[in-house]
């Protein structure tokens, strides 16, 4: 099996591996997809509710020509052999540069650090064990064991204060690596709450007097580097409540684009940032009034026209209505029939 050089070292960037196998995945007009084996590799592959990391592999002659491969995709197979997605083959035995997307890499960090931490917040504060986690391009989710009634927006909002309160603190975050029977036992003191089912060696993370999680992913080192935590918002799922949140440079990213919404929402009104809120609400008090005398002048015209029609002379004893109004809303010839 290949080294995890990122279970060692999350911050490292950049390594030497050789490839020790490659297949061909798939070929279309020409142009083929490859999936390389490395003796080691720093390249943290999809799973966990974590993606994959993204770089490029540099491949070095004898010579020492360079050929750079963009990494697509990484993946592990069943069998626990990483492979590397990448649209030209290295043969066995090519001595390759790795080299990690940081921004990436350490993006990921922060969203699933973050995750440990909220997750461990929620169990401990309202006994909402978290389900499942995704970690999305621009956002990332916990679903909790947890009725939505049993949530309040205040609860939510001292959850999410006390989360940044453990980040100010700068807690360490470690990981380490145990037998599986030394985890059941602290599985069954109440220490771990949950285990992955296979054997072997089991690694765990740990957020320093808070939380214990088996996981295989890539984590910050100490809080003070999620660099804070905001929760966008909850709604019920089938199980329980899913929970969206944003960690460190995401959550900077999303601030600055609420407050460039806000800004072109203000200058539309003609009012402040501060009173945009305020003009909404007016417009829509406005909006609602406006709607409700519609309402009544289309029952009067509604009345008018009826009236006309009713006064039509009969035919043999019948009154055949016949009109066509191209202009008219459906709500309004509703209530004329």
């Amino acid at each position: 099996m290949p080294e995890r050089l990122y279970r060692a070292d999350p911050v490292l960037a950049s390594f030497q591996a050789a490839t020790t196998d490659i297949r061909e995945i798939s070929r279309k007009q020409g142009r083929s997809l490859w999936q390389i084996a490395l003796d080691r590799t720093a390249f943290y592959p999809t799973g966990g509710g974590q993606p994959c990391d993204a770089g490029a592999l540099t491949a070095i002659s004898p010579g020492g020509a360079t050929l750079d491969v963009p990494v697509l995709q990484v993946e592990e197979d069943e069998g626990g052999e990483i492979w590397h997605t990448t649209s030209k083959p290295l043969p066995a035995g090519t001595v390759v540069q790795g080299r990690i997307d940081w921004r990436r890499r350490f993006d990921h960090m922060q969203q699933h650090s973050g995750q440990h931490l909220l997750s461990a917040i929620f169990r401990r504060e309202l006994a909402a064990p978290t389900l499942s986690f995704h970690l999305g391009d621009t956002s990332s989710t916990v679903d909790l064991g947890i009725d939505r009634g049993r949530l309040s927006g205040e609860q939510v909002r001292a959850v999410e204060e006390e989360a940044n309160r453990v980040i100010a603190e700068n807690r360490p975050v470690g990981a380490r690596t145990l037998p599986r029977s030394e985890a059941e036992l602290l599985l069954a003191s109440g220490a771990l709450s949950k285990l992955p089912d296979r054997d072997g060696l089991i690694r765990l993370i740990e957020i320093e007097n808070l939380d214990l999680n088996a996981c295989g992913g890539t984590h910050v080192r100490a809080t003070g580097q999620i660099a804070g935590l905001t929760i966008r918002g909850a709604e019920s799922v089938r199980n329980g409540v899913r929970v969206e949140f944003l960690c460190g440079l995401r959550m900077v990213a999303a601030a600055r684009r609420d407050l460039e919404d806000l800004g072109r929402a203000a200058a539309a009104l003609a009012v402040g940032r501060a009173q945009t809120p305020e003009a909404v609400e007016r417009l829509h008090a406005e909006r609602r009034a406006l709607q409700k005398e519609g309402q009544r002048l289309l029952g009067e015209l509604v009345e008018i026209r009826a009236a006309r029609l009713a006064e039509e002379p009969l035919v043999d004893g019948l009154r055949l209505v016949r009109r066509v109004y191209p202009a008219e809303s459906a709500a309004g010839l509703k209530l004329l029939v």
